[in-house]
């Protein structure tokens, strides 16, 4: 391999490494970056002149890194979170003028939850500023943080830890057991010997609160009748209303629905722990005031008392 001109060295590249290393996907990689496909194929051609190394191999429908990727993804992976992070910090933010847009990846029932109660002093304070809500998926949050692709994820995230991730706690959260007002079921507090008296529906979702509650009783070999299964949080109130079905439900959303007067709610059993919700970011960008003036208007807002 001859030697490499820094001079020459088209710094773009780099941002084409780390997106086909993080979507293993050229595909992947082009919407990650806003380009076409061909663009991306074309770079990672250079790229490959450039190394005289593959750098990405198909293994299936995954373009896998080589063994001189891997020890170019450090330095590279340092240099762009350098530059980010130097850039992040360069300009003050001002909510007053800011005209940006936050993207923030929770789920759907964390928007019913969070979006109300921010959105309006959202926008009295940042007129300009916008929140954009994505989905939130366990699986691929690490690197949508990492990448700048998702600013912020709210919810139960345990696997976002420092020192790569930050968090700031926001509340704390556990699950209850939503039932109609007049459900025939006339007993309190679930426990691990009445559970199984009710039929559930559930939803088919990964989120990790989610997760918790189901790992924590199959740990305790709990049966619960699952009767139905659904895609969306958002519509299990109504299934509740409608039938005899009982709903796993976190109690920051079910008490504003028992208080409307059509729900009831009883705990689970005691064995289920209470869960801390956050807002999480990278800490690439610890330094960007956007992010950080962001984050300290949620726990202004969601600051109990």
């Amino acid at each position: 391999m001859s030697r490499i001109n820094f001079n020459t060295f088209d710094l773009n590249l780099v941002r084409v490494f780390l997106a086909l290393w993080e979507q293993r996907s050229v595909t992947g990689a082009a919407e990650r970056l806003h380009l076409t496909q061909p663009a991306v194929s074309h770079a990672l051609n250079r790229l490959r002149e450039q190394f005289d190394d593959p750098l990405f191999t198909r293994v299936g429908r995954r373009m896998e890194p080589t063994a001189a990727a891997r020890r170019l993804y450090g330095p590279f992976k340092t240099c762009i979170d350098t530059l980010r992070e130097t850039m992040s910090s360069h300009g003050a933010f001002d909510p007053d003028s800011s005209d940006r847009v936050f993207t923030i990846a929770m789920s759907d029932i964390s928007e019913s939850y969070v979006l109300p109660r921010v959105l309006g002093p959202l926008t009295e304070l940042a007129p300009g500023v916008r929140i954009r809500s994505v989905q939130l998926e366990a699986e691929t949050i690490e690197a949508r943080l990492r990448s700048g692709q998702v600013d912020m994820a709210f919810g139960y995230l345990p696997a976002l830890q420092p020192p790569e991730f930050d968090s700031h706690f926001l509340l704390e959260d556990r699950f209850l057991c939503l039932l109609r007002r007049d459900h025939p079921w006339q007993g309190g507090a679930l426990t691990e010997a009445t559970i199984g008296q009710l039929d559930f529906v559930e939803v088919a979702v990964r989120a990790t609160g989610y997760e918790m509650v189901r790992s924590v009783l199959l740990q305790h070999s709990l049966e619960h009748n699952i009767r139905a299964q659904i895609e969306h949080f958002s519509v299990l109130p109504e299934i509740v209303r409608a039938t005899d079905l009982a709903a796993i439900y976190p109690a920051s959303v079910a008490e504003r629905l028992v208080a409307g007067g059509d729900f009831r709610a009883v705990d689970l059993p005691a064995l289920l722990p209470a869960i801390d919700v956050r807002a999480h970011f990278h800490s690439g960008f610890r330094s960007d005031p956007g992010i950080s003036w962001l984050s300290g208007l949620m726990r202004g807002i969601f600051a109990p008392g």
